[in-house]
C-alpha cells in the first residue's frame, strides 16, 4: 500500500455561513484542488475532522461522490466508517459505494467502552466485511478507549486490515507498535506534530488535520522525514508550535475551519453541537497564518 505512504488529508467539510449550514459542495471542490496543488499524497474522507458524526447518510453519498469526481483520479482516496454499533457500521460498509477507494478509515468504538477483546472482535468484523481494506483508527481523547500496543498486533495478523492511524498520543505505544508489526503493516501517525518523531522509526507518514490549510508546507516536512532529512522536516515543523494548538483549543475542526477562512477557501461555518471559533481564537489564527 505504497499508495498511503506521505501525508493524506483528513478533509473538512465546508458547510455555508447560513442558519442551514448546508454543505458547501462548491467550496469542497475548491479545498481537494488546494490540497492536492499543495502536494498531498492522498485524501481522506468522512474522518472525524469532516464533522461525520452531523452529517446524514444522503450528504455523506454526495460528499463522496463530489470529492471522487472533483479528484478525478489524481490521489489516491480513503473513506472513514466506523461506529459504536457493529452490526450497524458492516451493514454500512456494505451499503455504500466504494468505488475507488483504497482503503476504509475506521474510528474505534465509541461511548460503550469495549475492552481489548471486544475491539479485537469488532475490527475483525468489519474487516471480513469490507471489499476494500482496512486501517484501524486509535483515536482515545475521542472515543474514550484505546488500542493498546498488542490489540493493534493482534489486529495486524488479519488479511484485510492493514495499518493504523495512531492518535494516541503515547509514543511509547507507537514504538511498541513498529518494533513488532509485520513488515507491510502501514503504522501512520494520526498527530500533526509527532509526524516525524514517528517516522523516525518506522511510520510511513500522517494522515493530517494541518494539512487542510498548509498542504505544501506539511507534505514537504513529511517527505524530508521519510526521506532522512530530519533537520529540514524539523525546521518545517517547529513553525507549526504556535499555531498547532490553536486547531484544538476550542474543538476540531474549528480552528482549522478559522484557518481556511482566513486564506479564503471556505467559510468557518461548524454545525452544532461545535460553535465557529471565538474572536480571539480567530485572530490569532489570522496573524498566525
Amino acid at each position: 500500500m505504497d499508495k498511503l505512504r506521505g501525508t493524506g488529508v483528513a478533509l473538512v467539510t465546508p458547510f455555508t455561513p447560513t442558519p442551514e449550514r448546508a454543505v458547501d459542495y462548491a467550496a469542497l471542490r475548491r479545498l481537494v484542488d488546494f490540497t492536492i496543488e499543495g502536494g498531498v499524497e492522498y485524501l481522506v474522507i468522512n474522518g472525524t475532522t469532516a464533522e461525520s458524526a452531523t452529517l446524514t447518510t444522503e450528504e455523506k453519498a454526495e460528499v463522496l461522490r463530489v470529492v471522487r469526481e472533483q479528484v478525478a483520479g489524481r490521489v489516491p482516496l480513503v473513506y472513514g466508517i466506523g461506529g459504536n454499533d457493529t452490526a450497524a457500521t458492516v451493514r454500512t460498509i456494505q451499503n455504500t459505494d466504494l468505488t475507488g477507494i483504497v482503503a476504509l478509515l475506521s474510528a474505534s468504538p465509541y461511548y460503550n467502552k469495549p475492552s481489548q477483546r471486544g475491539i479485537v472482535a469488532h475490527y475483525q468484523q468489519l474487516a471480513d466485511a469490507s471489499p476494500v481494506p482496512v486501517l484501524l483508527y486509535n483515536v482515545p481523547g475521542r472515543t474514550s478507549s484505546n488500542l493498546t500496543a498488542a490489540t493493534t498486533l493482534t489486529l495486524a495478523q488479519h488479511p484485510n486490515i492493514i495499518g493504523i492511524k495512531e492518535a494516541s498520543g503515547n509514543l511509547e505505544q507507537c514504538i511498541a507498535i513498529a518494533a513488532a508489526k509485520p513488515a507491510d503493516f502501514l503504522l501512520i501517525s494520526g498527530d500533526d506534530m509527532m509526524t516525524t518523531s514517528l517516522i523516525s522509526f518506522g511510520a510511513v507518514g500522517i494522515i493530517s488535520v494541518l494539512a487542510n490549510a498548509f498542504p505544501r508546507r506539511f507534505s514537504d516536512m513529511t517527505r524530508h522525514a521519510l526521506r532522512g532529512d530530519f533537520k529540514a522536516a524539523s525546521e518545517l515543523l517547529f513553525g507549526f508550535v504556535e499555531l498547532n494548538p490553536l486547531m484544538y483549543e476550542e474543538s476540531n475542526p474549528v480552528g482549522v475551519k478559522a484557518a481556511l477562512a482566513a486564506q479564503g477557501l471556505c467559510a468557518d461555518a461548524v454545525r452544532l453541537p461545535l460553535v465557529e471559533g471565538s474572536e480571539s481564537l480567530k485572530q490569532r489564527i489570522e496573524e498566525l497564518v
